[in-house]
């Protein structure tokens, strides 16, 4: 009997989340497994922010949204916003007017990668192979990128307006891209001596695209040529070309299961299109919200969120216009203003989870774990909470109460350390907007790798919340 008031106790005054494979029932368990195999099916054919918005338009239109310029303003009704192929707005019309505010939750669908140059391509006379020059693109450990099989993702703006897609290496009949990496033979001097992070240099990360001239015996860059007359022949492009276009360079491998009980998801571009799809799948689901359900789809969060496509934008000012626009023939900024100020935000973007072989860079009391549900992030920054948005206790109290109301799994998280390093999020710059936000989003293992990790529990869980919170009205 003692045990039991003790137990009572300590469920009433202890944070303890829970460990979510301990928790659920075998049915449920099979719900988290199809989710992910939706999930792994999408992550691996989406690997550009391009793709990304493209994929999304045409699950939404099949959900029965259209562009915002056919809305009627009725409460219900589906619409979205595509800002330059790149972001992408989505939104259920609430019940209430949008001046009383929306439940917002904004992802970023850029990831980490490695850009080409805007003039890439050239021939090396003495190894007679023809490379492509890149500027890599976020904050990645370059080393990771060597070695391994790239693809070609893009679009490329010809000569006389036409644009065309590429895809290069994803095929399995298609040849793939590499950066070649030094053999430790003859590393010692070259690399042995620099420290990890520059262990392959930003310059020396030139991916190898050929190996045979277009004729042989005959003077010129015959290889450079060869390559030219390839992409010409298949895709009308110019070397001028080049320079008018968005070429991005991504991992070729597909989207695997992680340990023999296959609980773990290992894929390129989870940070952050697990959260961008996961939100996806929930406002495609949501019908007839009391208050206006907006999801954001944006770009440019891992260089700052600049550009016209980033969160810093106006894009964001842009849609609320027009969603004023659609039940108020004019409005004044004051009507813009109050709609941004009470609406509430998710910023949905990832957390670390604690690496177990690195628990020195944790400070274990305020650590994520895998498969304990969605991190719920009051602040992220570095240092002294420098460059972060911080979350008030009441919208936090708010965001908790409801998590709990429907039963979804959530934990508390920092980025590490206090003094270890740190990161930043798209939140501070909803905050900027006098909008109530808070990071929540799945924890990985391996962030910003080729391969990054991630708990098909947490991802599960992360679609629950995102689906609820759109519901809210409190």
């Amino acid at each position: 009997m003692a045990k039991k008031k003790k137990n009572e106790l300590e469920e009433k005054l202890v944070y303890n989340p829970k460990f979510i494979w301990n928790e659920v029932d075998a049915k449920t368990k099979k719900e988290i497994f199809r989710f992910s195999e939706d999930y792994k099916k999408f992550i691996g054919e989406v690997k550009t922010e391009r793709e990304f918005v493209k994929k999304a338009r045409e699950m939404a239109e099949k959900k029965g949204f259209v562009p915002i310029e056919k809305a009627k303003g009725k409460a219900g009704e589906k619409i979205y916003v595509i800002n330059r192929n790149k972001s992408m707005a989505l939104v259920v019309l609430g019940k209430k007017d949008i001046l009383h505010g929306a439940n917002l939750i904004v992802a970023h669908i850029d990831a980490p990668r490695i850009d080409l140059k805007p003039h890439p391509l050239y021939e090396d006379k003495e190894t007679f192979l023809a490379l492509l020059k890149t500027h890599y693109y976020g904050g990645i450990k370059k080393y990771q990128w060597v070695n391994i099989p790239l693809a070609l993702h893009g679009t490329v703006y010809l000569k006389d307006g036409k644009t065309v897609d590429i895809v290069i290496g994803e095929d399995e009949k298609d040849p793939i891209l590499i950066l070649p990496d030094l053999l430790p033979h003859l590393a010692r001097k070259v690399q042995g001596e620099r420290k990890l992070f520059q262990g392959i240099e930003g310059e020396e990360m030139n991916l190898l695209i050929g190996s045979m001239p277009l004729k042989k015996d005959e003077e010129g860059e015959q290889i450079k040529l060869n390559i030219l007359k390839m992409l010409n022949d298949k895709y009308g492009i110019t070397e001028e070309d080049l320079i008018r276009a968005d070429l991005e360079i991504v991992p070729a491998h597909k989207p695997r299961d992680v340990g023999l009980d296959k609980g773990l998801i290992a894929a390129y571009g989870q940070d952050d299109r697990v959260c961008g799809y996961t939100t996806l799948r929930a406002i495609l689901e949501t019908e007839k919200p009391e208050k206006t359900a907006i999801a954001l789809l944006m770009d440019k969060e891992e260089i700052g969120s600049d550009t016209n496509t980033g969160s810093k934008s106006m894009f964001i000012e842009y849609l609320y216009s027009q969603i004023i626009s659609l039940t108020k023939e004019s409005f004044t900024p004051k009507d813009l203003y109050q709609a941004m100020s009470k609406t509430e935000v998710l910023s949905a973007d990832v957390d670390a989870v604690m690496d177990p072989s690195f628990k020195q860079v944790h400070e274990p009391l305020n650590a994520a774990r895998a498969s304990h549900g969605i991190v719920i992030t009051k602040y992220t920054g570095s240092g002294g909470k420098y460059s972060s948005n911080d979350a008030h206790a009441e919208f936090i109290g708010k965001v908790i109460e409801l998590f709990d109301k429907h039963g979804v799994f959530w934990q508390s998280g920092e980025l590490g350390k206090v003094d270890e390093g740190g990161g930043g999020t798209i939140a501070k710059f909803m905050a900027e907007r006098n909008m109530d936000v808070v990071d929540a989003g799945p924890g990985l293992l391996s962030m910003h790798s080729p391969m990054e990790i991630a708990s098909k529990a947490d991802v599960w869980s992360a679609y629950r919340a995102y689906s609820v919170f759109f519901q809210y009205n409190k």
